[in-house]
């Protein structure tokens, strides 16, 4: 049961996120950096992105782990290691894109709405459709990892999941388009990337049910992703200096997504 629970979520996380954000790009929804308050932009969805992930990190993950038998001066030992550690990884990635620019004959970039500069891509996207299946298979082992603990948890951290890769998916099919006049490819594309969200699921299921005991310094370490990629990548994109009418609307996106975590474990926990 947790297996498939596990599976159907990062499905939907993975694959549904795609979808989504396709779905805000073709209504027209997504304006750019100056959206009007009729419009849904790129800025509001990484307000809501940023709480979601906050909010599942220190309202869920931390608490669960922190109940379990295990020490706090160790867990808290894993949240340093795990923030250093995706701090590394984003430098590596930064360096990895800034190695291929330096030997692309100044080829221009194309941001995305994660935040990451991607280069230039050539026919295929390879670059970044291998970036992108890397980053939601460690997604899927978060989610899994949660799920192991509670199924509760297990679709907070999937809703979090979700609306993080939203913006991020967007920036992606915008790349993507970029290289091929085919729109139905590069969602196709995409949406195969996203569905290796499920692998890392399973993998994640076979590991942590292989590897109990150290499940809450698993639910620690995603804890620690979410809290980087909140506090290191979608908060300083929102450090901008607006309207007053422009921050409250950051400001209301953001409980939005704490809201929204807060409605769907008390739903989950309501069954």
């Amino acid at each position: 049961m947790t297996l498939v629970a596990i599976l159907i979520a990062t499905l939907a996380a993975g694959i549904g996120s795609v979808w989504l954000a396709a779905g805000l790009m073709r209504l027209g929804l997504l304006s750019g950096a100056d959206a009007g308050a009729a419009h849904i932009g790129p800025q509001h969805l990484l307000s809501l992105a940023a709480g979601a992930l906050l909010a599942t990190s220190f309202m869920h993950l931390l608490p669960e782990a922190f109940e379990s038998q295990a020490g706090a001066k160790e867990l808290f030992a894993t949240l340093l290691v795990g923030v250093v550690f995706f701090f590394l990884l984003d430098k590596a990635e930064l360096w990895h894109h800034g190695h291929e620019h330096h030997h692309s004959h100044g080829h221009a970039h194309g941001h995305d709405g994660h935040g990451h500069e991607h280069p230039r891509p050539r026919p295929g996207s390879w670059t970044v459709l291998t970036g992108d299946s890397v980053h939601c298979f460690g997604d899927g082992i978060l989610i899994a990892s949660a799920f192991m603990a509670d199924m509760r948890l297990g679709a907070v951290a999937a809703i979090a999941v979700l609306a993080h890769e939203v913006p991020h998916h967007i920036g992606d099919l915008a790349v993507l388009r970029l290289s091929s006049r085919n729109r139905h490819a590069a969602l196709v594309k995409v949406s195969l990337a996203g569905a290796v969200t499920a692998l890392g699921g399973l993998t994640g299921w076979w590991l942590v049910d292989r590897l109990q005991d150290y499940l809450p310094y698993f639910l620690v370490v995603a804890s620690s992703s979410f809290i980087y990629v909140a506090l290191a990548d979608l908060i300083p994109q929102l450090q901008k200096r607006l309207s007053a009418r422009e921050t409250a609307a950051q400001i209301a996106w953001l409980l939005v997504g704490i809201a929204l975590v807060t409605v769907v474990s008390g739903a989950a926990h309501a069954r």
